[in-house]
């Protein structure tokens, strides 16, 4: 089905428009750039603030939800108090309106006028003299009669006071007359020259007359319910202010009561995770934050009890693993002396006993691998590593990594791959540290490869320096990126392995990267193989930002330039 589409003089006509608005709107837009250049900050600080302040946020409910409850009150009674000040006009109106309109019925029935020539007007100007209020009863009301049964066409009206009537004639407006003269007592506010009146009409009949009908109107001012109008919508604002404000006292104080324990809590508990485990609260009565405070520091004192004992359990093994290690060496080394020799003099043993010697001597190789690779979690744990930085080139680095493992590499049928840059990459590292970090990570790409290739890629910038080692094998399961680093894990112990290990190569790889201030990272598929990152700052000491080096093989697309790649054949 095809989109509807705009007429064409529409679309020129849209397209003009845009045209012509476009310089507009970029003017508007630089204008307009200072201004939320300098507001964006205030957003923000405001943004933050009322994300981290629960006072805060119930403070301004309460206040907008009681604002709107006493403003929607305050217009409902004002609407009321106006709707009872015009009854109560209309009401006194109309009732003074039927008392005039049977005194003037009985004045035309008792006059002794046939209805002719101006004695009619002055009959009925008398009887509105009479009718009209004195200043005494309020002064101010307009009495008039219209004739709208005269035989002229020009209408007339006799009205009382003449030179009020003269100067408000606007007041009785054309719809009331022709109401009035339909025979409908009706009513209606008017405005005449900053005066309200209430103005109500009433069809008065002569049958005795020339005229059959006449019209009575009455407007008085309603400058008292005017008064009190403005008074009472002057005064309710006022009031809800007030109201308001009582409100958000309390409301301050009442959230202050709640907020102040939940506050004391939070900052409590940042000093328990800063190591301050002494840190409790204050328990004061015996309310529900009462019961919060003393559950509170119950569990802190079950958390220290839990950590001290933690640590002095870690402690111990430390200890145990470090003393077990040192005491080890010594029987290690007699040991290895007499393997040594016994591996030296093979060929003049029997085949089994020769078999036997080599296995001794594979054996005390790993054994010993083994103890110092303790050793060296021993002295991560204790904090006792140092950091011997100095200038390095890295790409000779890699290289020699490389090399060295090419032997392992060829007798798994594995292919060893190095990118790096041409020019030499100088980085400030413990050389010693490094190369072991490079040497655990190509070994285990080379075990989990499956004989085929090993990639290592070399990459820089002003800052930071990467290296990533990437195999093809079976790869990681989803969150096994994560536990790769921990002590003695391996994702399939049944497997057979090619080259063995201790099973904290990169446990301690991931203590010197951060010794060095740098990452270990890894990333992983099922079938898909894995990657290992490594990036450290160029500069000892230095903060890193980013990475040269995407961690993902699959979104790297953009390769340097300027690479120089070389293979260890397999």
């Amino acid at each position: 089905m095809n989109a509807p589409t705009l007429p064409p003089r529409l679309a020129r006509a849209l397209q003009a428009a845009w045209r012509y608005s476009r310089p507009a709107i970029k003017w508007l837009e630089h204008r307009l750039k200072p201004v939320t250049q300098r507001l964006r900050p205030v957003a923000l600080r405001v943004r933050r603030t009322w994300r981290r302040s629960l006072q805060l946020r119930m403070i301004t409910i309460t206040v907008v939800v009681s604002g709107l409850l006493v403003g929607g009150f305050g217009l409902l009674v004002a609407q009321r108090n106006n709707t009872a000040l015009i009854k109560t006009a209309e009401s006194d109106a109309k009732t003074k309106l039927s008392l005039a309109s049977t005194y003037l019925r009985s004045t035309f029935e008792s006059s002794r006028s046939n209805g002719e020539g101006p004695t009619v007007d002055d009959d009925v100007r008398q009887a509105l003299i009479n009718l009209a209020p004195s200043p005494e009863q309020g002064g101010g009301v307009i009495v008039a009669v219209k004739f709208s049964t005269a035989p002229s066409r020009t209408e007339r009206v006799v009205a009382w006071p003449e030179e009020d009537y003269e100067t408000n004639k606007d007041v009785i407006s054309p719809d009331l007359e022709r109401m009035v003269q339909g025979g409908v007592i009706a009513s209606q506010i008017s405005t005449s020259r900053g005066t309200t009146y209430m103005v109500v009409g009433q069809p008065v009949f002569t049958p005795n007359w020339t005229y059959p009908q006449v019209e009575l109107y009455y407007a008085i001012p309603m400058e008292t319910a005017v008064n009190v109008s403005k008074d009472f919508r002057t005064t309710m604002p006022l009031i809800g202010g007030l109201l308001v404000l009582l409100l958000t006292i309390l409301v301050v104080f009442v959230t202050r009561l709640v907020a102040r324990p939940v506050r004391q809590a939070a900052q409590t508990a940042q000093r328990l995770s800063a190591g301050l485990l002494d840190q409790r609260m204050t328990v004061k009565g015996e309310d529900e934050l009462a019961l919060l405070a003393d559950a509170f520091n119950q569990m802190a004192a079950n958390l220290q009890r839990q950590i001290v004992r933690l640590e002095e359990m870690s402690r111990l093994q430390r200890r145990f693993t470090s003393d077990v290690s040192h005491e080890l060496r010594t029987p290690l080394t007699t040991v290895r002396m007499a393997a040594d020799l016994l591996h030296s003099q093979r060929d003049q043993f029997d085949p089994a006993v020769a078999r036997s010697a080599e296995l001794l001597q594979t054996e005390l190789d790993r054994f010993e691998e083994l103890l110092s690779d303790l050793l060296e979690i021993s002295r991560f744990d204790a904090g006792f590593a140092m950091l011997e930085a100095e200038p390095t080139d890295m790409v000779a680095l890699v290289r020699r990594v490389s090399e060295r493992l090419g032997s392992v590499a060829h007798r798994c049928g594995t292919q060893i791959s190095v990118v790096t840059p041409e020019l030499p990459v100088i980085a400030e590292i413990d050389s010693r540290r490094i190369e072991r970090v490079l040497r655990n990570l190509v070994d285990n790409a080379i075990d989990h490869s499956e004989a085929k290739p090993v990639v290592i890629t070399l990459g820089c910038d002003t800052k930071a320096v990467a290296i990533t080692v990437r195999d093809h094998g079976m790869g990681l399961k989803h969150g096994e990126a994560k536990l790769v680093f921990n002590r003695f894990w391996r994702s399939d112990p049944s497997r057979a392995r090619q080259t063995g290990g201790t099973g904290l190569g990169l446990s301690i790889s991931i203590e010197d990267a951060r010794l060095h201030g740098g990452w270990l990272e890894a990333w992983g598929e099922p079938g898909e193989g894995a990657q290992f990152r490594l990036t450290l700052p160029v500069r000892a000491g230095a903060r890193l930002a980013s990475s040269p080096l995407a961690l993902n093989p699959m979104t790297a697309t953009v390769v340097p330039h300027q690479v120089n790649r070389s293979e260890v054949a397999a």
